[in-house]
């Protein structure tokens, strides 16, 4: 029996691709991302904090809102008293309704990344013109606002249809983030003859599947990251990996997980000098400055 594939990448075993490095010949790339995501009232897609009672769900949509208004500001906090870097993942719809929090990552120099139009909504149940609609909406707002088109891609609620990583090639992307499935990038087959680079994006060291879906508390996702981080240093001795921690202000922005939160930071950048402290956007800019062959 043959079983449907998506044809995007062939297996490549980890162990036997060709080596390369980072800059400064570092072998460990580690990157965080910061979901900036807005949320419709009284309908649509949302983390809920407890189950959703009948619409107007204001308890989950408080909760949801308080990222962007408190705890968002608590992380920039303490990503500027380390020297942090982070890449915003975008969701457009913040530039109507917070574009306070998307100029202050700006201000960092912080990678802007498109995330859709808003977390409402997921791309993948669309037809084929309506997900061109939104990539090309939200793609369009980003661009005015920030004076140049995002060059990477998380779908909300990492959602793809069949067509997704070409229609994210067609307008332009240079990379994607939704795919879980390897610690290196490779590159995506898409028609035409295009492709797309995908960055590995963490669904482990990520606070929604971990705290919200796996009821993980504080101080064991704290734990999780620096435990990634020691194994992921010295597995990276015998081949360059990326370690990306994915992270939402209504969830570890809350006072009681920054405290934790903030002692993951100070154990990686206490050893930055070990690692390459980056952006997903760099490290795929790297990776497509390699010869052919090496990515997989």
């Amino acid at each position: 029996m043959k079983l449907a594939h998506h044809g995007r990448y062939d297996y490549s075993p980890l162990r036997g691709r060709p080596d390369y490095e980072w800059p400064r010949g570092k072998k460990l790339a580690v990157y965080f991302a910061v979901n900036l995501e807005h949320f419709s009232f009284g309908e649509g897609l949302g983390a809920e904090l407890a189950p959703g009672g009948p619409q107007p769900d204001v308890l989950n949509y408080a909760w949801r809102d308080y990222g962007n208004r408190v705890g968002a500001w608590y992380l920039l906090d303490a990503f500027d008293a380390l020297g942090v870097p982070t890449a915003a993942l975008v969701n457009s719809s913040m530039y109507d309704y917070a574009p306070d929090l998307v100029a202050a990552h700006r201000a960092r120099g912080d990678e802007i990344v498109g995330h859709g139009r808003t977390n409402a909504e997921r791309q993948g149940t669309l037809a084929e013109d309506a997900e061109r609609e939104l990539i090309a909406e939200a793609t369009q707002r980003l661009a005015e606002e920030e004076g140049q088109p995002p060059q990477g891609w998380l779908g909300p609620w990492i959602s793809h249809s069949h067509v997704t990583p070409d229609l994210l090639a067609e307008a332009g992307y240079r990379y994607l983030l939704d795919w879980c499935m390897d610690d290196q990038p490779i590159w995506f087959r898409c028609r035409g003859g295009k492709r797309i680079m995908a960055v590995p994006y963490p669904q482990e060291l990520n606070d929604i599947p971990a705290i919200v879906g796996r009821k993980t508390g504080a101080a064991e996702f704290a734990d999780m990251i620096v435990d990634q981080f020691d194994e992921m240093i010295r597995l990276s001795r015998d081949r360059p990996l990326v370690m990306g921690i994915a992270l939402h202000a209504y969830i570890v922005g809350q006072p009681h997980r920054l405290k934790h939160l903030r002692r993951a930071l100070t154990q990686i950048v206490t050893n930055r000098d070990a690692v390459w402290l980056t952006t997903p956007g760099a490290i795929a800019r790297h990776c497509a400055a390699l010869p052919d062959g090496v990515l997989p």
